[in-house]
């Protein structure tokens, strides 16, 4: 599988389920740059003394499909030996509390992790990731592990 983005934005939402956010991210650093909102990532990035990156989040749903809730020391045991051997150069995670629409039309809030990572674009780190997802589906019986892409001006 070739993995490509292109544009400014790409979201990327493989399945609904246990892992919806409330979390709303607001980009103001080209807020007051309106010249620099016309330009593609790549020359924004070299505009402001960036470089391009990849930043995916993912968002992983708490709650386990018998009640019970994923504890934040099951849940810090997954990053250290499921995501951190794959990005040891860093990694974020927040706390946040999501909510999803289930089958039956009720709407369900549970806590929830949102992971976010920045990377170079290449297909070595989108298969990282896609191998994350899959781990946590299978560890804690989850329906889907919520994915979101873009393209991001990064600087060290």
């Amino acid at each position: 599988m070739k993995f490509k983005l292109r544009g400014t934005t790409l979201g990327i939402f493989l399945g609904t389920g246990l892992a919806a956010s409330s979390i709303v991210v607001v980009l103001t650093a080209f807020a007051k740059q309106a010249p620099v909102e016309q330009l593609n990532i790549q020359e924004s990035c070299q505009q402001l003394t960036g470089k391009t990156f990849a930043r995916t989040e993912l968002l992983f749903g708490l709650s386990k499909p018998d009640r019970s809730v994923i504890t934040e020391a099951e849940f810090q045991r997954f990053v250290d030996r499921q995501v951190t051997p794959l990005f040891p150069d860093g990694l974020t995670v927040l706390s946040a509390t999501g909510q999803f629409k289930a089958p039956n039309r009720a709407v369900v809030k549970e806590k929830s992790k949102l992971l976010l990572l920045v990377y170079p674009l290449n297909n070595k780190h989108h298969n990282s990731i896609e191998q994350i997802r899959t781990v946590y589906k299978q560890m804690f019986r989850q329906q889907s592990v919520l994915r979101v892409d873009d393209l991001s001006c990064v600087s060290f």
